[in-house]
């Protein structure tokens, strides 16, 4: 009950006109940025935390806001893979092994609908499963000392890589490279300047804001110049034709049963760290498809193959919230990015941000159940307008991505050495990216660096220097052996899981 009444209270704090409004925009740009192919949540929460900062929000303001727009970008996803075979993010691969062969039999608004109504039903049962699951995960972080936190951020570090990871010894050299960057700056115990050269703007540590912007979008736009703003097309949205946007009753009944099995497996992967949205759409279409593919119709157009990594997808979005929120570790890329948002705001995600910010957790949890009401409304009505932006030149978009990224720091800071930092960090982006070394461990190393060494300082303190006290509790026994197992798992599920996910013209040909 008392979860319900605090629930109650975060309506009235996201009924407000100016939250209304934010996440009807948040939603907007969110299913935009989903849709144009390579951009995805990560880099479009990324693109908007300056302007959110500009605009002078508070906490639950600017939360409502970036959530808005990573559920709208998941939403978003779809769009291109249905009429162009070209996955909007990750998460969206197994959509195209469906979607795409049901737009070709002209049924692309049908599927586009599908996909919509499905991705609402992930997205609003996983909400659910965040208000009563994360309160519940509190109570066992309240458990937690300085030993069982390193422990839990080494899980962190161990498993963001994710099951899709490519290379876990790259993974490994990002995450060491994110703590490198953290210590930067004066050492708060002992006063001492680390990493700085001399150079007094350091003296302070590197702005995780700064990093962030520079790496997912600056890094962007170097990909574009790049590749001189020609990148190769692989379908014309304009040669679809849309057809029907409402899909039939009998496709809906057919699909009922798939969308909820796929909310609960796509919600519990997104629990998991490192896990993420791509692990809960391989789930819910593999599962399915074991299950009801008696007549081999998967991957030639079934229905069932559309509403599954849809549901999944946007299920396991919800779900990595509740680590992010209850625990303070994000359970996926684009968390990760919010978690950055919050600590700059001074809100310290985890078992006491329940009890100390309750207005801005459960507004935020009352705005999502918002926002997808929004995003079902509009893709349905709205699907052919955002078509259309998928045939708007990119040579346009990078423009707006590096201004909003200049303007925006150099608003927050007024330094111009920050807009230096970005530009560095951009293209330190764009080379891990040419190298294929994952961007978020290094925002993770960033994030959770001072944090993990802070805890490791007073573990050793209690314990007088006993390196045993790592080990100490039931507890953080456990988190190591996760820890030690979610890193292994990629390296021995990996390969299976990646044969598994459909080939991009972009993996096929890295030019």
């Amino acid at each position: 009950m008392d979860t319900l009444n605090a629930l109650a209270n975060g309506f009235s704090i996201a009924l407000t006109f100016q939250n209304l409004g934010l996440a009807l925009i948040g939603c907007f740009l969110g299913t935009i940025i989903g849709a144009l192919p390579g951009l995805g949540p990560s880099n479009g929460v990324a693109i908007l935390i300056p302007l959110a900062f500009s605009l002078g929000l508070d906490a639950t303001p600017a939360l409502i806001l970036l959530t808005s727009v990573y559920y709208g970008a998941m939403y978003g996803g779809r769009i291109s893979s249905i009429l162009l075979n070209i996955p909007g993010d990750e998460p969206a691969l197994m959509t195209t092994l469906d979607g795409y062969p049901m737009a070709k039999k002209g049924m692309a608004g049908e599927a586009l609908a599908l996909s919509g109504i499905a991705s609402f039903v992930g997205a609003f049962f996983a909400t659910w499963g965040l208000v009563f699951l994360a309160p519940q995960l509190v109570k066992v972080a309240l458990l937690f000392g300085p030993a069982e936190y390193f422990a839990l951020f080494a899980l962190a570090f161990a498993t963001l890589g994710g099951i899709a990871s490519k290379n876990q010894a790259k993974a490994a050299l990002a995450a060491g490279l994110g703590l490198g960057i953290a210590m930067i700056g004066v050492d708060g115990q002992t006063g001492v300047p680390r990493f700085s050269f001399g150079e007094v703007h350091l003296y302070d540590g590197i702005d995780f804001l700064v990093a962030i912007v520079g790496l997912f979008a600056l890094s962007e736009v170097f990909i574009f110049l790049e590749h001189r703003g020609t990148p190769k097309a692989t379908g014309d949205a304009s040669a679809v034709k849309l057809g029907r946007l409402t899909p039939p009753l009998s496709m809906l009944k057919q699909t009922a049963p798939t969308m909820a099995r796929s909310t609960v497996l796509g919600f519990i992967a997104g629990v998991l760290p490192g896990a993420g949205a791509s692990l809960g759409s391989f789930i819910a279409y593999s599962v399915e498809k074991r299950l009801v593919d008696k007549d081999k119709t998967f991957g030639t157009g079934d229905p069932r193959g559309v509403a599954a990594p849809e549901a999944g997808n946007n299920a396991a979005a919800g779900g990595a919230l509740v680590p992010m929120l209850a625990l303070g570790v994000p359970g996926s890329g684009t968390t990760a990015v919010l978690l950055a948002m919050l600590l700059a705001l001074n809100i310290t995600p985890g078992p006491l941000l329940f009890t100390n910010n309750p207005d801005v957790v459960w507004g935020l949890i009352a705005a999502l159940f918002i926002g997808n009401l929004m995003l079902l409304v509009m893709n349905i009505p709205m699907v052919s307008l955002f078509v259309r932006v998928l045939l708007v030149p990119p040579r346009y978009l990078m423009p707006a991505v590096a201004m909003i990224s200049f303007v925006g720091i150099y608003g927050i800071s007024g330094s111009t050495f920050d807009l230096m930092v970005m530009v560095f960090f951009g293209v330190l982006g764009w080379l891990l990216r040419k190298l294929e070394v994952p961007l978020v461990p290094v925002i993770l190393g960033i994030l959770l660096g001072n944090q993990m060494e802070a805890n490791l300082r007073r573990a050793m303190t209690i314990s007088d220097g006993d390196w045993s006290a790592l080990l100490a509790s039931p507890l953080s026994i456990g988190l190591w052996l996760f820890a030690f197992f979610g890193f292994i798992m990629p390296i021995v599920a990996g390969r299976f899981f990646r044969s598994k996910l459909p080939r991009t013209d972009s993996e096929a040909d890295p030019d």
